[in-house]
């Protein structure tokens, strides 16, 4: 049963293994059911236990629908930066309602699904070449390692050098210091299940320091009626609501293809010939996902980058995902406790799992600059841009741009064309 329905064998993995790398995914990715509704509160009309609930919801569908077609150990949940972009941009920037971005969402999602039947997001995975998909995976490493350092304060804002080191002698960057150490040594020492035991260690020391604040256990789901299927149409074939909705078909789709190869890379879980196994219904999955959560109330669901920290202790199949999504679902129930974990004690884990996706940069050949210079721009604006997608982006136009001017043509597909003119059009104007 457990074959059938997650793609579960015994012979590869167990259901031990499964169920911890799940839990581990969610721990990771939880803090999610926390900033949402902090954002989208601060739009009139969108109570945040209502936002709360709409999350934790997509969640559970993206999770079990990505186990159940997919069968991939992915996590997925309304995604940081489209969430940003809904609210900042669209509603407090461009000045248009939360329906609107909604109505954005929903017609973004419904798109997807065209392209994933279609296969074109297949297609465009495909056309990726082999030295981009292993910066790809290099660049995600760098990336959420970066975002631990900063969600802990290890890594701090400066007005005058754009970052700088935080005060790592007190509060959360000290404790995901103390964090670190504790979970590199279980690393270090093998121990099965060791991202998550760290997890809770830095958890519960942070309790002495007064940075885990425990606020109770229980609490009953908020209704989702004020958010839920509020639409907005009259709209729908303005200037404004097309450039909404491409800017989230770009961001939504190259982050999670960024997602999809980088993860995979470092799990080795790609095809001999390089490809995604079943990435047709992991796309399907983002879709439904995306179109469910914007009838729900909430912005763009999308498969988590931190999905590389379940993969990272074992998780290989669609149980995963299906774990990963009971705890949102339990989450729904049990919010102040979920919340009472600190970024500081997942930081540590980001940190390491960073180091984990750094792994393919082996198969990079450096000696090649028509491969490598393309791949580091990969790689390196992944972190700098703050962007998956972007990174993605100006690796392949590099790579077009680069090997167009050497007379490499044999290099470049007709896919890759057409992508690198999409991509600088994209710049341009939107």
């Amino acid at each position: 049963m457990l074959n059938k329905l997650f793609g579960y064998d015994p012979a590869k993995t167990t259901i031990r293994t499964e169920v911890l790398a799940g839990i581990t995914t969610f721990l990771t990715m939880s803090y999610i059911l926390a900033v949402n509704p902090s954002m989208f509160s601060q739009l009139e009309g969108m109570p945040a236990g209502a936002v709360f609930t709409a999350t934790a919801l997509a969640a559970v569908v993206g999770c079990v629908a990505m186990a159940l077609l997919a069968k991939m150990p992915f996590g997925l949940a309304p995604g940081m930066g489209l969430n940003a972009f809904f609210v900042f941009t669209v509603c407090m920037g461009m000045g248009y309602s939360w329906q609107f971005a909604l109505t954005a969402v929903l017609i973004e999602g419904l798109i997807f699904i065209l392209l994933t039947i279609t296969n074109l997001r297949e297609a465009i995975v495909n056309a990726i070449p082999a030295s981009l998909k292993n910066a790809i995976g290099a660049g995600i490493g760098l990336f959420i390692a970066f975002i631990g350092l900063q969600n802990a304060g290890i890594i701090a804002n400066n007005d005058a050098t754009l970052v700088s080191l935080g005060e790592i002698t007190k509060g959360s960057p000290l404790l995901a210091i103390i964090g670190l150490i504790i979970t590199g040594i279980l690393v270090i020492k093998n121990v099965r299940g060791g991202l998550l035991i760290g997890i809770l260690l830095t958890t519960f020391i942070g309790i002495p320091m007064g940075i885990t604040n425990y606020q109770g256990i229980i609490s009953t789901p908020h209704s989702m009626s004020d958010i839920f299927c509020q639409f907005e149409w009259q709209n729908i074939w303005s200037l404004d609501m097309l450039v909404v909705v491409f800017t989230f078909l770009f961001i939504d789709m190259f982050d999670t293809i960024g997602t999809l190869v980088g993860v995979c890379t470092k799990a080795n879980m790609l095809n001999p010939d390089g490809t995604i196994p079943r990435v047709k219904q992991a796309f399907m999955a983002d879709a439904i996902a995306t179109t469910v959560g914007a009838c729900l109330g909430t912005s763009t669901t999308t498969t988590y980058v931190e999905s590389a920290s379940g993969v990272a202790i074992g998780g290989r199949t669609g149980l995963t995902a299906f774990v990963v999504g009971c705890c949102f679902a339990v989450a729904l129930f049990f919010s102040p406790l979920f919340l009472a974990i600190p970024s500081a004690a997942t930081a540590p884990i980001l940190v390491i799992v960073g180091l984990f996706m750094m792994n393919p940069i082996k198969n990079i050949n450096f000696d090649d600059y028509a491969e490598s210079i393309p791949a580091f721009i990969t790689i390196i604006m992944m972190p700098l841009a703050y962007s998956i997608s972007d990174g993605i982006l100006l690796g392949m136009i590099s790579y077009v741009v680069l090997n167009i001017l050497c007379c490499n043509f044999k290099k470049i597909t007709p896919t890759m064309y057409v992508l690198a003119v999409l991509f600088i059009l994209k710049y341009i104007f939107l």
